[in-house]
């Protein structure tokens, strides 16, 4: 039988106190599945000022933690407990109001990253450690998410080399590589690690401290969010310059796919639709899109398809590819909804749309959870033409909701969809390859053509895709599998030095 963990999980936004993607979904969730699995696990997160301690009933944890920072010398923060909603697992908030007490998580309101992001996560992953042994918590597992926290495998092999703390195994989840913390060389005298450590072997990358780098190096064993994103941030086109370090670590790296939140996104108990339905019986889908029609001022029409995005408005979305094939798409005989935020562009481009094709498109642009899940529910098609996708959720959801995805085959996208196999009548969405409008076009119009005329097919699409479950449950148990190894690669590492 295997023996039950510590784990400490560290990350900088985790739902529902904070969140600005996919990240804080995963943080926000898998500790519950891991506490349900018998592991005694720890969530760390700030304490932004977006975070209400009345709401959330957050307790003070009496006295100040000391936190070193080099030549920076001592800071000191608060702390605050709480638990994890409808659950018993104690989430800690680290308070420090020159760092956290802001606006924003990350970036100022031009969307530019705050100019003291080195100082303050490397802050915020050495509070991490120090809180434990505030706790009197020595995790036999630390897990560490994205750059904001990659320093701890970093400090765990260095100055905490010799602690009690540095006996723990690290775990490092790359949720999107495009994003790495690189600073300026000086951070090397704020993490206090010896400068040493600052090569090309370590952290050094383009004459620049790189977190991420530095995190995948020194972490026991790495994950990421899909096996498709696993392999592809092993390449140029996906990797963002630090192909060369993932393929070192390849041995040790592995692919989780995300959970779907089913307790949320479930037609048969959604309080946001019209009317819940289920794969027995799917005349509230019907009722679903006739509300979806009415809501977003478009004709009222059971026999058109309907098309729902619902996404950042940004590159990595593939925004820059639907808008060059969106005014060729108004050509067939369907409609369009779009709700989203992102790059100030795609706010004129998509909001203006409806003023010339009122009949075709409805937008809205910002971000509405209660329309999010009318266009799950009411859509008949999901489109995600994403250049890159680690995992991805909507695919997921649009899944469950008997509305087939139209995707570019990649990463967590490429993982999830199966696509349509016209002989064998198999498959739960349309796949594209070629990230370009001529390809997402097409591949539009193939799922346009049958719609009208193959109307078998549409069923049984629709039944393969209301099957598919993409549980919390399944991912806990691979990163239990993950954690086992790491400690035992750990442990044999303490004994062979």
């Amino acid at each position: 039988m295997r023996p039950k963990f510590k784990i400490l999980i560290t990350a900088t936004e985790a739902v529902p106190y904070a969140k600005t993607g996919g990240l804080a979904d995963v943080t926000g969730v898998l500790p519950k599945y891991l506490k349900q699995l018998g592991h005694d696990v720890r969530l760390v997160i700030p304490r932004y000022y977006e975070i209400d301690k009345v709401k959330y009933g957050l307790k003070e944890v009496q006295g100040a933690l000391g936190v070193p920072m080099g030549v920076l010398g001592e800071e000191w923060c608060g702390v605050f407990e709480g638990k994890i909603p409808e659950t018993d697992v104690p989430v800690y908030f680290i308070e420090h109001e020159r760092y956290f007490g802001r606006k924003n998580l990350y970036n100022d309101d031009n969307g530019q990253g705050y100019m003291d992001n080195d100082n303050r996560f490397a802050f915020f992953s050495k509070a991490c450690l120090q809180l434990c042994k505030k706790l009197d918590f020595y995790p036999d597992i630390i897990h560490a998410n994205d750059w904001q926290t990659a320093a701890i495998p970093i400090l765990l092999n260095t100055t905490y080399k010799h602690d009690a703390l540095g006996k723990a195994a690290s775990i490092l989840t790359i949720h999107n590589i495009q994003h790495q913390g690189s600073f300026y060389e000086g951070l090397m005298d704020v993490l206090g690690i010896g400068w040493e450590h600052f090569n090309f072997l370590e952290l050094e990358f383009n004459n620049q401290v790189n977190l991420l780098k530095g995190g995948i190096l020194h972490s026991t064993l790495i994950t990421t969010v899909s096996d498709g994103y696993a392999k592809e941030i092993q390449s140029p086109e996906y990797a963002w310059g630090l192909e060369g370090v993932v393929k070192e670590r390849a041995g040790s790296l592995y692919g989780i796919l995300n959970g779907c939140d089913y307790s949320e996104w479930n037609p048969e108990t959604d309080k946001y639709i019209v009317k819940n339905y289920s794969e027995n019986d799917l005349s509230g889908k019907l009722e679903c899109k006739r509300d979806l029609q009415k809501t977003f001022g478009l004709p009222v029409r059971d026999d058109i398809p309907v098309f729902g995005i619902v996404s950042r408005l940004v590159k990595q979305k593939g925004v820059d590819i639907l808008s060059e094939a969106l005014y060729s798409l108004f050509d067939l005989d369907a409609q369009f909804i779009l709700l989203g935020t992102g790059e100030v562009w795609s706010h004129f481009y998509f909001g203006g749309a409806p003023k010339f094709f009122p009949d075709k498109i409805g937008v809205h642009i910002g971000f509405n959870n209660e329309l999010a899940h009318k266009i799950e529910a009411g859509s008949d098609f999901f489109i995600m033409p994403s250049r890159f996708e680690p995992c991805g959720l909507n695919q997921m959801y649009s899944l469950r909701y008997g509305t087939l995805p139209v995707v570019r085959a990649t990463g967590g996208l490429n993982d999830t969809v199966d696509n349509f196999n016209e002989q064998e009548m198999t498959g739960t969405g349309f796949k594209f390859y070629d990230p370009a409008a001529n390809a997402l076009f097409n591949t539009i119009g193939w799922s346009v053509y049958t719609y009208y005329n193959n109307k078998p097919a549409m069923k049984k699409l629709i039944a393969n895709a209301m099957q598919k479950r993409f549980t919390w449950e399944n991912s806990a148990k691979k990163y239990e599998d993950v954690y086992y190894l790491a400690v035992r690669r750990r442990q044999n590492i303490y004994i062979s030095s």
